[in-house]
């Protein structure tokens, strides 16, 4: 069994990984499209913002992956196993045809696919966290893309006397800031996610690994406190991720939605950091690429309503949309798999 854990451990952070380069775009596909940064040079500077959030961030959206999602008393290895591989399965899908869905959300919806696999519906703790996480999918990209709107139109205002070259020179160093911020902001949110799943799993067997020894003994949670290998994995795991970048996804991000320049970019990344950070403060488990879409979507929209493309903001909706139901019956799929070769 306690080989079986590990793996699962293991498996997570190959989820926080992919998550990384999943939504890499989320960090940088803004810096890239409007050409402040070369595409390595952008996602070296997130990955380095990513990890830094491991010293900064709190543990509420942990907390809240752990216990609000699912009855902590179904869980076993090979449910979270099951819901793991719904959000890895569901990630490369919508990675392979470039579509920036919520990886925050596949994790949630496999959590809650598997929990369901094995005792129904009961198994869903109906609360206040779920009435967040289903809110914010249309909260926070309304929320992102206000926020982008404002900061643009005050950026016209305060600026406005400025030659446009300068302003352009201005914001590309402004924007390099405004990438750090978004890119702590989507670690400190996302990396928690997987830290909750990782504690969720070790709390179910401790009594399994209470007398290991050895590397094994670290498998031990007496509590529901995270351990100190567990936040460095995550936030080292989603950092690389990012560092190999979902180039897929930036494309669709960073030139699709909308043509960019650096002012733009710097309010699309502001306003969705903005966004992000106030729900990692109050512990809500939120989806950084709804966010900065919508925030994209804002500061494109200040230029004329028609310089978002919105067919291909529709097609992202479509995407948001069905993720939960999608990795949740992946998730469900896999669960029963895993319990009929263990029977």
């Amino acid at each position: 069994m306690v080989y079986y854990v590990a793996a699962i451990v293991l498996i997570a952070f190959v989820f926080d990984f992919i998550n990384g380069f999943h939504d890499s775009a989320n960090s940088i596909a803004t810096i890239v499209g409007t050409r402040v940064l070369s595409p390595f040079a952008a996602v070296l500077w997130a990955a380095v913002w990513n990890f830094a959030a491991a010293f900064t961030a709190g543990e509420l959206v942990a907390k809240a992956i752990q216990k609000g999602i699912i009855r902590t008393d179904i869980v076993t290895p090979s449910l979270i196993l099951a819901g793991l591989l719904g959000a890895i399965v569901w990630n490369l899908i919508t990675w392979f045809y470039g579509i920036p869905s919520s990886s925050s959300h596949a994790l949630i919806g496999g959590y809650a696919g598997a929990g369901v696999a094995k005792a129904g519906w009961s198994a869903i703790t109906w609360g206040l966290k779920w009435i967040q996480t289903l809110s914010f999918i249309v909260i926070s990209p309304l929320v992102g893309m206000l926020a982008g709107f404002l900061l643009m139109v005050a950026v016209y205002w305060i600026f406005q006397k400025m030659a446009p070259a300068r302003v352009d020179r201005f914001f590309r160093v402004a924007q390099i800031m405004s990438s750090a911020l978004l890119s702590h902001a989507h670690a400190a949110n996302d990396a928690q996610k997987t830290m909750g799943i990782i504690v969720g799993l070790l709390v179910s067997v401790k009594g399994l690994l209470a007398s290991e020894t050895g590397v094994f003994h670290h498998l031990y949670v007496p509590d529901e406190g995270i351990p100190l290998w567990v936040k460095l994995g995550a936030y080292t795991a989603i950092s690389l991720g990012t560092l190999f970048g979902g180039w897929r996804i930036v494309n669709t991000m960073g030139s699709r939605i909308t043509r960019l320049r650096p002012v733009s970019g710097f309010a699309a990344e502001t306003g969705g950091a903005i966004a992000i950070t106030v729900a990692t403060h109050y512990g809500i488990p939120v989806s950084t690429t709804h966010t900065i879409a919508g925030s994209i979507i804002g500061a494109g929209a200040t230029y004329r309503f028609s310089a978002v493309r919105w067919g291909i903001a529709r097609r992202i909706v479509w995407a948001w949309v069905i993720t939960i139901p999608a990795s949740a019956t992946i998730a469900a799929i896999s669960y029963w798999v895993l319990s009929q070769i263990s029977t």
